[in-house]
């Protein structure tokens, strides 16, 4: 399951996203997105993990969660929208 989390604090690394996930199970990628020009964090990303019940888990338990001091938002993600 893909998962879209945002209100993110600008200076967590992928690294740190991944632990907090992977308390709930395997976490098989992290991305948070960047600022193509100046590099810096937008304050959101995508957790993507191999189990679905630890995902739903994981959303359920961080969603709201306080991470350096900014009340992290989880969901699942909803597939790309088809551009022209």
């Amino acid at each position: 399951m893909n998962i879209y989390v945002r209100n993110l604090s600008y200076n967590l690394t992928e690294s740190e996203l991944s632990n907090l996930f992977s308390e709930f199970g395997e976490v098989t990628s992290v991305k948070i997105i960047k600022d193509k020009i100046t590099g810096r964090a937008k304050g959101f990303g995508f957790v993507e993990m191999s189990d679905d019940n630890a995902a739903t888990e994981a959303i359920s338990k961080l969603n709201g969660s306080d991470v350096k001091g900014r009340p992290m938002q989880a969901e699942k993600a909803l597939p790309p929208k088809q551009r022209d």
